[in-house]
């Protein structure tokens, strides 16, 4: 081997600033798309965004922020619906006297409240707050506990053990709740109850009625003070039956557009510095790649969705129970496309039909065997498992084992015990032991 130069010539896929935003842009769902837009609105002069799901257009000018809002023009009344929520700190401090605690109290009193989290439990050590408010634990303590006999029940508590327990108390008449809560806690909703039963000398339908009391009470009791606004699912795509055919269009309250913001553009194209002229192009080279990555988004997204609607008619027509099996590598192979520009075309898009809106990723499930050599989704497994759960004598409910002997029988499913532990968790549902009811 000698050293020297060579040419070669090889092929080779180049990851561009245009494919990244195109893949980037593909992948967002419509709330993420409208907040990096915003973004992109910002740092580029020449664009302009308009767009239905926010009922005008984005105005620029901050002036113009001011006007809309004064005249009332986007005003949007569902969205200020439960929008006054008080100040749980005013509320606390509403609670208590001006003689019940001293001036060091009534600051730790404080403290304690703004290290309160958005479901009501405290967040600091005790021992952390006294150094930070200069006083000792037993001033802290003191103040905990005034804040514990406030309302809501169940604020400033540690754990959800404790927040129980306040709440228990505060009731008071319950003493074998009360006993439950605060010795037995871990074996109690481990529903370990023939032990418990044994130790306290009492019958497991007491203990049950204990469960079922403490079920009613409130394990989030800051909750009620969040200011969050409520979030809305806003589809991509609609599926329609017109004239004995589905047709498949855009969500016409999900349009999207990019404009040029002219005046701009021909104040600033008259100017002969050689650096802004160069920032033009940068900016509209941009507004280009933009334009261009929305338009194919909207464009993948309808492809797959036309396919999906080819592959599932039944399920459009007669309901979720009909959803075969389908894979994503299905519908990239009849596009000739990858399958993960199908996985990101699904993630997080919604499409509108005759019975709800759906997410686009739930068209999807694997193939499971049945006992007359047929395949079945798994999705309407999930549906029959959780028929027969719902149906089941709670008293002695099912085994998973005997969950897959009843889908193989009734249903005509073949699955192992794992498989129904697995949908079983994936639908929330908790063990036979834990589902029992004495």
């Amino acid at each position: 081997m000698k050293p020297g130069l060579y040419q070669q010539q090889v092929m080779k896929l180049t990851m561009t600033q245009e494919l990244s935003q195109a893949i980037a842009l593909l992948q967002y769902s419509t709330q993420e798309l409208l907040v990096y837009l915003e973004t992109k609105w910002l740092e580029n002069p020449l664009l302009t965004i308009e767009s239905s799901t926010v009922s005008h257009e984005i105005p620029r000018d901050q002036s113009k922020r001011d006007r809309l809002k004064n005249t009332g023009v986007s005003t949007n009344w569902i969205e200020q619906i439960g929008e006054e929520v008080p100040s749980l700190e005013k509320y606390l401090l509403s609670q208590i006297g001006t003689d019940v605690l001293n001036k060091m109290e009534l600051k730790a009193f404080i403290h304690l409240i703004r290290n309160i989290d958005e479901n009501g439990y405290l967040r600091i050590n005790l021992e952390d707050a006294a150094t930070l408010v200069g006083s000792s634990v037993s001033v802290v303590f003191k103040s905990l506990d005034i804040l514990q006999q406030l309302e809501p029940h169940g604020i400033g508590a540690r754990n959800l053990q404790e927040c129980l327990l306040i709440q228990v108390c505060q009731v008071g008449e319950r003493p074998l709740a009360e006993k439950l809560l605060r010795t037995y806690f871990l074996p109690f909703v481990d529903k370990k109850w023939k032990e418990l039963s044994k130790d306290l000398g009492v019958s497991l339908k007491e203990i049950q009625d204990e469960f079922d009391y403490i079920q009613t009470l409130n394990p989030r009791p800051g909750a009620i003070f969040t200011s969050e606004k409520p979030s809305y699912i806003v589809p991509d795509v609609i599926v329609e039956y017109k004239d004995g055919k589905l047709v498949v269009g855009q969500y016409e309250g999900n349009t999207l557009q990019l404009h040029v913001n002219e005046p701009y553009l021909q104040k600033m194209q008259n100017h002969r510095d050689p650096n802004v002229n160069r920032f033009l192009q940068e900016k509209w080279q941009e507004y280009q790649w933009l334009s261009k990555g929305i338009l194919q988004r909207k464009e993948t997204v309808l492809q797959v969705m036309i396919k999906i609607v080819e592959k599932q008619p039944e399920y459009f027509f007669r309901g979720l129970g009909f959803l075969k099996p389908m894979t994503m590598k299905e519908i990239a192979d009849d596009l000739e496309i990858h399958e993960s520009t199908v996985s990101r075309a699904v993630r997080g898009k919604y499409v509108q039909t005759s019975f709800g809106t759906v997410e686009m990723r739930s068209f999807f499930s694997s193939a499971l065997q049945s006992t007359e050599q047929e395949v079945v989704s798994g999705t309407k497994v999930k549906n029959a498992l959780q028929t027969i759960l719902e149906l089941e004598n709670k008293q002695k409910p099912h085994s998973d084992q005997e969950l897959a002997e009843i889908l193989r029988d009734e249903y005509g499913v073949v699955l192992s015990r794992r498989t129904v532990a697995k949908y079983r968790e994936q639908l929330g549902i908790l063990s036979s032991t834990k589902r029992k009811r004495y």
